[in-house]
């Protein structure tokens, strides 16, 4: 069982990963952050995390390191909070500090979870949705934007003492729960950031000015009707979303005007909820960097095309946000007339 006196890491001090990592060291645990950036590194151990938002004003010391290699010592827990197209790399360079009984969890949009596991072994790995949301306004400037969950579990669905404390110490984040069927957890959370961070990088406003838009929330719905084939067709049972208020199978059933009117209505209180929400996704083109469709829509697609479940609308807004990465396009709201060429008529 883990004691305050565990080695703890968390590789990643962006939104997500420096609030966990700053809860977590306000209650006493020993705990060191990898922030890859060193003027970001610097600033932490300098100044501290500055926290705001709905969890009020914070601003919390930590111990910052700017590679993997700078680790004191090996570490028994690891949260993986790097953007879901370095985690692969990152766990190669985490292998020497780990010990036989560690344990890595992964704090990424998308499902990663089975590529960690190829690299570091299925045993060391915990599967965790992130159900709450966060904005990095300036390095060391992290804002709490939406109330929400943690889920945790082992990518087996196997029952497990180890996850106990490390439920106990995300409570101090954020309400965290252990689940069996962790995978149709995080498949739940892949096809609301499908849509949500995508839809968000290819219109370039907030949640709430996006699911306004009658064209958005068709789009919306296609995807995830094409998420919900391909998970029959890889025998998932999705769990509900939004922290169990949306089933996916309720949602989309029906064809008729009442059923659509009451999705679009769905949407939009989606969309009133989280109004202040921007994408993680249009926050890495803010910042220059690249996305994470790959493991997002990707996933989707490149499952799809394995099992030969059509995904055209996925297909189209991968695509879509590649070009915007490359400089081909420019973000606004003027590409959704061109994504409904790709949803049925």
């Amino acid at each position: 069982m883990l004691t305050k006196e565990a080695r703890i890491a968390v590789i990643g001090a962006g939104a997500i990963g420096g609030i966990t990592a700053a809860f977590i060291k306000q209650a006493g645990w020993n705990i060191e952050v990898v922030c890859k950036h060193l003027e970001l590194c610097n600033i932490i151990n300098h100044q501290g995390v500055n926290i705001t938002g709905i969890k009020g004003k914070h601003q919390i010391k930590l111990k910052a390191i700017e590679k993997i290699s700078d680790f004191s010592e090996p570490k028994d827990l690891v949260f993986l909070a790097t953007k879901a197209t370095d985690c692969v790399a990152t766990a190669r360079d985490l292998i020497p500090y780990l010990t036989s009984d560690s344990m890595v969890v992964s704090l990424q949009n998308g499902i990663c979870e089975h590529a960690l596991a190829e690299v570091l072994g299925a045993d060391r790995v915990i599967g965790c949705v992130v159900g709450w949301g966060a904005s990095q306004n300036a390095p060391g400037k992290l804002e709490v934007t939406s109330r929400g969950e943690f889920v945790i579990g082992n990518i087996d669905h196997s029952s497990d003492d180890r996850l106990v404390p490390i439920q106990q110490m995300l409570n101090l984040v954020y309400p965290t729960r252990i689940s069996n069927n962790i995978m149709g957890e995080l498949y739940s959370k892949l096809i609301v950031n499908s849509c949500i961070n995508s839809l968000g990088v290819i219109g370039g406003v907030k949640l709430g000015q996006l699911l306004a838009d009658k064209r958005v929330r068709n789009i919306f719905i296609e995807l995830m009707r094409e998420a919900m084939s391909l998970a029959a067709a890889m025998k998932i049972m999705v769990e509900p979303g939004g922290g169990g208020k949306l089933n996916y199978y309720t949602f989309l059933k029906g064809d008729g005007a009442l059923s659509n009117l009451k999705r679009h209505l769905t949407i939009r209180l989606i969309g009133f909820k989280y109004h202040k929400i921007k994408s993680s996704s249009l926050q890495s083109i803010e910042r220059g960097r690249r996305t994470e469709i790959d493991f997002l829509n990707g996933y989707i697609c490149d499952r799809g095309r394995d099992l030969r479940v059509s995904t055209p609308v996925n297909d189209a807004v991968r695509a879509m946000v590649l070009e915007i990465e490359e400089g081909k396009r420019k973000i606004s709201l003027n590409n959704i007339n061109e994504l409904l060429n790709s949803t049925p008529s």
